[in-house]
Parts: C-alpha cells; structure tokens; sequence
C-alpha cells in the first residue's frame, strides 16, 4: 500500500511539475551588456525626467519667481536668476555642452548662457528645454571606449568629460529648481508620496 502511495505521489509530483513547465513564461532574453554611450544616456535621462517634472510643477504665473522678491532680512539673493532664467540656463547649458560632442550648430537664437530671449511662455521655454536634452542623448550616442578621451570644444575637454559635465550643472540647477518650488508652497514630484 505504502509503495502505491508513493508512486501516485510521486506521478501527481511528475505531472504537476511538466504542466507548470508548460505553462511558465519563456526564460527572458538577456539584456545587452551596458554600453559607455547607454550608461551615460541613462544618466541623462535621469536628470532630464528630474528636471523636466520640476519645470512642468511650477505654475505658469510663477516662473518668473525670484527669491529676491521674499526680501528675506540677511538674504543675498539680489540678481539671482528667476525660474524661467533657471531652466532656460539649464538648456541653454545643455546645448552649449553637448553641442561640442555632436558637432551640431547651437539654435539660432542662442547667444549666451541664459538662454534665448524670445521665449517667454513656459510652453516654449519647456520645448526649449526638451530639445536641450535631446542634445544630450545624441550626444551619448557618439560616445565609445575608443573616443570617450578624444578632446573636443575649445576648452579641448575629453568628450566623456563633457558629456558627464552635462549632467552635473543639470543636477547643480535642480537643487535650486526645487528650492523654488518650496519657496511657493510646492512640493517637488520627486519629493511627493507614491499614490500606489
């Protein structure tokens, strides 16, 4: 008796484990191995998505926010950058920056660091900003192992250099980005609870 229940039992065990095999999913592909040019694109990405959810949060009618209007006693924030003069920075960096990897010509209406002076909408200025890390991810694309050291603009910085460099005065004006969120009552996306 004890040798047919375990034969039953061990074909029960047999036929349960051939139909989970049948029916689980597929192993998954691997991945491609990372690639210089994916890891810094990833980077991008990073701080594009944090950067652009920062400039979409604040309102229209504050992006011409500074916290020099507070008149904070002891403050230094005389001259600082307004929001929208933060964010069109941000691009306009961006293109200055990446710009020398690709070898692309900067918008027409780029001048100087802050940015075109034609745009005044946060519409525009978010497209401006969108097109900059555009930049950035082309940019990314160029890079290898072979070229990553390969000097580039007129400061002759290696182009892993350049393209890192990016992401770093990005991150720099996203602390102050945020800062000005808070300055009006509004908590950065990256700071609110998970709704899920």
């Amino acid at each position: 008796m004890k040798l047919t229940q375990i034969f039953l039992l061990s074909a029960a065990l047999t036929f349960t484990m051939t139909a989970w095999a049948q029916t689980a999913k597929p192993a998954a592909s691997p991945q491609p191995a990372p690639t210089l040019a994916s890891m810094v694109d990833d980077e991008i990405t990073a701080i594009e998505k944090q950067i652009v959810d920062v400039a979409e949060a604040m309102p229209e009618d504050k992006y011409n926010f500074s916290p020099e209007s507070l008149n904070i006693p002891g403050d230094d924030y005389k001259g600082v950058r307004t929001f929208a003069l933060q964010v069109k920075h941000v691009a306009a960096s961006n293109y200055f920056i990446w710009s020398t990897i690709t070898g692309d010509k900067l918008p027409d209406n780029l001048k100087d660091g802050n940015g075109p002076t034609d745009l005044k909408s946060k519409a525009d200025i978010l497209k401006f900003l969108k097109d900059s890390f555009a930049q950035g991810h082309k940019a990314a694309a160029t890079l290898t192992v072979e070229n990553m050291l390969q000097p580039v603009g007129q400061a002759k910085s290696p182009r892993l250099h350049r393209a890192e460099f990016g992401v770093a005065h990005a991150f720099d004006h996203y602390g102050q980005m945020v800062e000005y969120l808070r300055m009006n009552g509004i908590v950065p996306p990256a700071s609110r609870a998970n709704p899920n």
